[in-house]
């Protein structure tokens, strides 16, 4: 049974910094692209970023410059640094491999 599992989700104040993790379970790891997306209240999930097996990383616009997603196949983890934290980032940060989707982590940044 594939699991993704999100942790680090947090409230924060604008210009800070969180880390999110996303652990990973029931497939072979290493080979797959693994996604972050989020949802708004209203609006619909989008694509933070995405890192794939060799690393290779894509950043939504809004994002570029002040996350970073990572990846450490040893620990079947995919991480999320989300620094410069802004109000527009609150959202539910959802983990994707494919078709299969995370609970998500609710990230929410006071003004």
């Amino acid at each position: 049974e594939v699991q993704l599992v999100e942790s680090g989700g947090g409230l924060v104040q604008a210009g800070g910094s969180l880390r999110l993790s996303c652990a990973a379970s029931g497939f072979v790891f290493p080979t797959y692209t693994i996604g972050w997306f989020r949802q708004a209240p209203g609006k619909e999930r989008e694509l933070v970023a995405r890192i794939t097996s060799s690393g290779t990383t894509h950043y939504a616009d809004s994002v570029k410059g002040r996350f970073t997603i990572s990846r450490d196949n040893g620990k079947k983890t995919v991480y999320l640094q989300m620094n410069s934290l802004k109000p527009e980032d609150t959202a539910v940060y959802y983990c994707n491999r494919d078709d299969d989707w995370g609970r998500g982590t609710q990230v929410t940044v006071s003004s």
